[in-house]
This record gives C-alpha cells, structure tokens and sequence, in this order.
C-alpha cells in the first residue's frame, strides 16, 4: 500500500512577469516525509527531525559530502533539472571542482544591474520576498494568527524596542538560487554577531507547522549605519544543510548597496531585513503580493523601496 507524502503547491509571484507560479521544490519528498501531515510523516518527524535539526552533526556531513570532488556529477543533471541560466555565471561550469562551488558560483555583476538611485534600497539576494511596512502586522502568512517574536529573533532588548513599530522583510532563498548575500543599503556596516540555534527547514511547508523556525534557528545579525535608511539589521538564517552563514565583508568600513556581504554553503537559507519606523516605503508589486499571502520571487540588485 502507498502512503500520500503529498504536500500543498508552492505558489509565488515572478516580479519579472506578474505571472503566478508553482516552485519547483528541491529535496520535497524529503520535506514532505519531515513536515507532512500523514501519521508516516508526523512518526518520522517526532522521531528524527529533532536530532536532524539540533543536532548540527548532519549538516555538517551532508556539507562535507557537496565539497568532495566527486560530486561535481551532480551539477549539469541540477542545471537541467532546474534550468539554471548557465550566461550568468562569471565562471564556466567546467571549473567547479564541487557541488557546493557550483552551489556558491558568482554571478556576472551585468546580470544583477543595481538601482542607482541613492534613495532606494535594493533587494539583498535572489530569492522569494515578503515584506511588512508593519512588524506588527508579520502573521498570518505561514501560519494564521501567530505573531512573529521580534524579541526572541534578536536576543537583545535594545534592538527589539528600535524594530517593534518598524517594518521588515522575509527573503526565502532556495537550493536552485544563486546564494551570495549582497548589502541592501550604503552605510557603515558594524561586526556580524552570531546567535547559535538549531538547523531546522525555512521552507513554507516547514514555516507554516512552526514559525518559531526563524528564532530558533542559527542566525548571524548585522547592523548596517545608514544616512538614507537609519539603522538597518540584516540577519541570515540557516537551515537543513546550511552549516555555515561565511561574512565576506569587512566590519567597520563603508559599504556600497549591492556589495557583496556573504554567502551561504549548500542548502536553502533565509534573510531578514529590519528597518525603523518611518524610514522606508516598499515597492507596491512587492506589498500587494504580500498583501495577498503570496511571496514574490525577485533578483538581488532591483529595488525594495524608497526612503520616507
């Protein structure tokens, strides 16, 4: 007898196109067998998602397995699969000696032109946007009525009374994006601190069983000193098979918006973006979509919205 591991279609909305479409998810019967709702799914979940997300062991093997020369096997069946746009990268993909360096590839800066306008912030990576002119209002998305914990995201009082009538932003990056990190703002960018924390899923299906991922999982906060913008903290979050959140930035040193911040190893990650009250005004595609309960899948480098 077949057991369903089903899970619901990921919709999003391609800011390229205005067109609604369903993601592709990598790993989904892996998610589906972790956070799906039959009793398969809920036995395997209370038995081993526990030890596969605190215990960061895994993630580590599983990092250590996409840096081994043999598998570099598996990046031209991905490129297929996923059909990533091979123009893009800066390096041939005959020179990936890994699948992680492939995973961690940079991109030709024509591709990813940057909004020059001083008076906008830029979208910090590739990936699929939600955004909150109010943190208050950041509920109902993953899972209806519950609150996201801005205090218990940041682990510092200070910071959560300067964000708590502020506004925010979700970035949902998954396997198939282009994982480097890139500044949303010019400023002075301050020391990256690192909150330990578990590794558990930021995919919906995962988020919409328990949004407390986002404070939970392991997560590294940086402040970012902005004349247009204030201050801005911009927080990676990582997840199953994300190990390792690299800085590549020097702290303490102006930063240009679209400067390269960091990147992630292997596995689908997430970035949030904090802003104090009063300072920014999101596109409108962006705040309608979200609006609407559905994420916009948009490139690093477009905007996110203008100074008030």
């Amino acid at each position: 007898m077949l057991i369903s591991l089903q899970m619901d279609d990921i919709r999003y909305i391609e800011r390229s196109t205005g067109e609604s479409c369903v993601e592709k998810v990598y790993g989904r019967r892996a998610l589906s067998l972790l956070y799906g709702t039959s009793t398969l799914s809920k036995l395997f979940a209370f038995l081993f998602l526990p030890l596969l997300a605190r215990v960061p062991l895994f993630s580590r093997i599983y990092g250590f397995l996409q840096k081994r020369e043999s598998s570099r096997k598996k990046i031209e069946p991905f490129i297929q699969s996923y059909h990533v746009d091979t123009s893009e990268f800066s390096d041939s993909v005959d020179t990936y000696r890994s699948f992680n360096d492939f995973f961690i590839r940079k991109l030709k800066p024509e591709c990813r032109p940057i909004d020059s306008r001083p008076d906008y912030a830029t979208l910090p990576a590739d990936g699929r946007y939600l955004v909150y002119p109010k943190i208050k209002e950041a509920d109902g998305f993953y899972v209806k009525g519950q609150e996201f914990e801005l205090g218990s995201f940041l682990q510092e009082e200070a910071w959560g009374k300067r964000y708590s009538e502020g506004s925010m932003v979700i970035v949902r990056l998954c396997p198939t994006d282009y994982h480097r990190f890139h500044f949303p703002v010019s400023g002075t960018a301050f020391p990256s601190q690192l909150i330990k924390g578990t590794l558990y899923s930021v995919n919906p299906v995962a988020l919409g069983k328990k949004l407390s991922i986002l404070w939970e999982n392991k997560r590294v906060i940086t402040e970012i000193e902005s004349e247009e913008f204030g201050t801005v903290s911009m927080i990676e979050v990582g997840a199953t098979c994300v190990g390792t959140v690299h800085q590549t930035y020097q702290s303490d040193t102006s930063v240009k918006k679209g400067d390269e911040k960091g990147y992630f190893s292997f596995g689908g990650s997430c970035i949030v973006l904090l802003f104090e009250k009063g300072r920014i005004e999101f596109e409108p595609d962006l705040v309608e979509n979200s609006s609407r309960f559905l994420e916009t899948r948009a490139l690093f480098g477009s905007p996110l919205g203008k100074k008030k």
